[in-house]
């Protein structure tokens, strides 16, 4: 089953994109679901008709999603909510802000993703398309699931053991209720689910494609957007140009437009070297409906499959060196003096501008030495490792 997320700055026309893409691929005989985790929903608007929280069916194999993320909030949430509210209750804040204090900003989007999970579970879809929220919580909600599985792995043990232990004692203590064995499990289940999630993103049959317009401040946060998501792990596969004016027959003010445009699809395609750039031209009005829709991807793609996963390689990889192993890492556009590492036990902390990777090492690094680290000029961390023992002797 093939995974595909379409990601942008916000304005850039991804849903149209996500949508044109889902609808050619249907067109094609693949079984396709399209999902949308921005809380701006507008599957709808480019389908032109109304769409709900179950699969909607538009077209032979198509089906369109929006996601009820507050639904999704409150199956998953609920119970570590409660425990949250009655901590409050007990301090004596007032009820309305405590509700309002147990929402974690930006955390029905992430929950939304679970949706994701149970439809990919099900086997009735050989393509799902995502239609995700702007970059910058597209990002944020990519980064939790491995976030979260840092903090099951190497807190969350000790922590339920000492509440477990000394709950009446601790209770006393602080005057506020410690949690029970369903507060816990509630972590737990919503960690596992999450973490099924980041194993089904990251696998090989899963891709992000950044969608951006011609634009110098647009090109600048789909630079940003490349880095953090290889961060994570992520795989690229492409970038879309959109919006993107034709040069024909322009006139002088649409001229100076093209020219401008044209410095910046340049400046893109330096950029993105190596990955397929897509150009969709700027249309008198948005394509809405399924054969618009289709029809535009069509143009887009111009015969290539839209669905190829060829030559997209993972940003992660561990290879074996002369001198022993070797982590590498691609972070595009990354310079040395950008990145700050640091050993923490069996994992290393990866930090690139304000976005931090926990990355947990495999059980072959965990018990090695780092003896060197750098970032070439192509922007590859190079992080050594050596066994122990035989760098001690």
């Amino acid at each position: 089953m093939r995974i595909l997320l379409f990601t942008g700055k916000g304005g850039v026309g991804k849903s149209t994109i996500a949508s044109g893409t889902a609808a050619l691929a249907a067109a094609e005989g693949h079984r396709t679901l399209v999902l949308s985790t921005d809380a701006a929903h507008s599957l709808a608007d480019a389908f032109g008709t109304p769409v709900g929280p179950e699969p909607t069916r538009v077209a032979d194999n198509l089906y369109v999603q929006q996601v009820d993320a507050q639904l999704r909030f409150e199956q998953s949430w609920a119970e570590i909510q409660r425990y949250l509210l009655s901590v409050l209750d007990t301090a004596g804040v007032d009820p309305v802000a405590a509700e309002e204090l147990t929402v974690i900003p930006g955390a029905e989007e992430v929950l939304a993703l679970l949706e994701l999970r149970l439809h990919a579970l099900s086997d009735e879809w050989d393509l799902i398309v995502v239609d995700c929220a702007p970059t910058a919580e597209t990002l944020r909600l990519l980064a939790l699931p491995e976030a979260l599985g840092w903090y099951m792995q190497r807190v969350f043990p000790v922590q339920q053991r000492v509440v477990k232990a000394l709950r009446p004692v601790l209770t006393r203590a602080a005057g506020v209720p410690m949690p029970d064995g369903s507060v816990f499990d509630a972590v737990r289940t919503l960690h596992a689910e999450l973490d099924e999630v980041r194993t089904l993103l990251s696998g090989t049959e899963s891709s992000v494609r950044i969608v951006l317009t011609p634009e110098a401040v647009v090109l600048a946060e789909a630079r940003r957007a490349y880095t953090t998501l290889s961060l994570f792990g992520y795989r690229v596969d492409g970038v879309v140009a959109n919006r993107v004016f034709p040069s024909d027959g322009a006139d002088d003010w649409r001229a100076g437009w093209v020219m401008a445009q044209d410095e910046v699809l340049a400046q893109v395609e330096e950029s993105f070297a190596g990955l397929p750039l897509w150009r969709s031209e700027y249309r008198a009005s948005e394509p809405v409906g399924v054969d618009a829709l289709t029809g535009m991807a069509q143009e887009l793609y111009a015969g290539t499959d839209p669905l190829a996963t060829t030559g997209v390689r993972s940003p992660f990889e561990v290879i074996t060196v002369k001198s022993g192993v070797q982590l590498r890492l691609r972070l595009p556009f990354v310079t040395r003096d950008q990145v700050d590492l640091a050993r923490s036990g069996d994992d290393l902390v990866v930090t690139v501008g304000s976005y931090r990777r926990l990355l947990s090492l495999p059980q072959s690094l965990a018990r090695m030495s780092v003896t060197g680290a750098r970032v070439d000029d192509d922007g590859v961390l190079r992080v050594s490792f050596r066994d122990a023992t035989e760098h001690a002797g």
